[in-house]
């Protein structure tokens, strides 16, 4: 018998369903932490995923709802791209990964789970993270609550937030 612990599921699996697109977040900032939004910048923001490949699975995501690359405009692609740089170096200073995944899936052919808005993934990865669980059992196992990991990493993008 498998027994795998994710205490965050339970929010998700009794609670309403988003009617809209997950990326297309409010204005106002009252939501941040319960959608684990760790950074708003002009154009972008950057965001756990919660449903995470790899604990301190980010994504950087531009504010207006375009699905591919070719439609950001200059000012968003470049503060996409400083985002994507400082996620990188905040993850190895929070949690010393011995590599990162970083890149961009363009329509659910390429496997972007949300295509209709794209998102970059940062997802941090450790020797032997996928070891035999995901491999026999096809589970993965995330060792920090998603809650800790966000208190964690915030201190970071707000001292992100100071520098600009």
């Amino acid at each position: 018998m498998n027994v795998l612990w994710a205490p965050w599921r339970l929010d998700y699996i009794l609670g309403p369903k988003p009617g809209e697109c997950v990326f297309c977040i409010p204005e106002h900032t009252d939501e941040d932490e319960e959608r684990f939004i760790l950074y708003r910048g002009r154009h972008n923001f950057v965001i756990m995923n919660k449903y995470p490949y790899n604990n301190a699975h980010l994504m950087v995501t531009p504010y207006r709802h375009v699905n591919c690359i070719t439609l950001l405009r200059p000012e968003e692609l470049h503060e996409n791209a400083d985002l994507l740089n400082h996620c990188v170096r905040i993850l190895q200073e929070a949690f010393h990964p011995h590599g990162i995944n970083a890149g961009l899936n363009l329509g659910e052919a390429a496997g972007s789970g949300i295509a209709a808005h794209i998102h970059y993934q940062i997802v941090p990865r450790w020797n032997g993270d996928s070891s035999f669980m995901a491999v026999f059992s096809e589970t993965r196992v995330i060792p920090e609550h998603l809650r800790s990991t966000y208190q964690r990493l915030k201190p970071y993008f707000d001292a992100l937030g100071k520098e600009a």
